[in-house]
């Protein structure tokens, strides 16, 4: 049994959530994301609460209920709240800006690195070595942090690159004489 899809998914005040069919759509103040249910389960409207039930007993609807009420909970957050993550860069010369719907990268190649902005993700850098990364779709705005970091990944002798903030990247003791 799943314990995370028993629980009902909260909807904000300023959150309004209407359900089609197999589509869950959630409309707020940071823009409207929709997804479409898996046939396995079923989504329902009840007393400001959005509740996800499994269709039978099997292992693939047991498996997706818990899935889905994880989706549809960052849908609902994602329109009220929205989510961010923080990228820190480390490395002598290393540094970004954004300029206008580019994000510019100098990471100590030869050239610098151009970034476009994709839509509905807002970047910004209030330091030269800091890199903020906010939007309201949650696979989005994780999906952008991964591809920035891989530009420049932190190596473990000297801790160059790009990490994420909360990361913890493990030293390795160099070359011995």
């Amino acid at each position: 049994m799943s314990r995370v899809g028993k629980n009902p998914i909260e909807i904000p005040g300023d959150v309004q959530v209407s359900i089609e069919g197999a589509i869950v759509t959630a409309k707020g103040k940071l823009g409207e994301l929709s997804h479409q249910v898996s046939e396995a389960v079923s989504a329902s409207l009840e007393e400001g609460k959005v509740l996800v039930r499994p269709v039978g007993d099997s292992k693939t609807a047991r498996a997706m209920w818990g899935t889905t009420r994880s989706l549809l909970q960052s849908l609902v957050t994602g329109v009220s709240a929205g989510f961010s993550k923080q990228l820190e860069i480390n490395g002598v010369g290393y540094r970004a800006a954004v300029q206008g719907s580019t994000l510019t990268l100098q990471l100590g190649y030869s050239h610098d690195i151009d970034y476009a902005i994709p839509e509905g993700i807002t970047i910004t850098c209030a330091k030269p070595t800091s890199i903020s990364i906010s939007g309201a779709n949650k696979q989005r705005v994780g999906q952008v942090a991964a591809e920035i970091r891989s530009f420049r990944p932190p190596e473990p002798y000297k801790g160059k690159g790009i990490k994420y903030l909360d990361e913890v990247i493990l030293r390795k003791e160099g070359k011995k004489k």
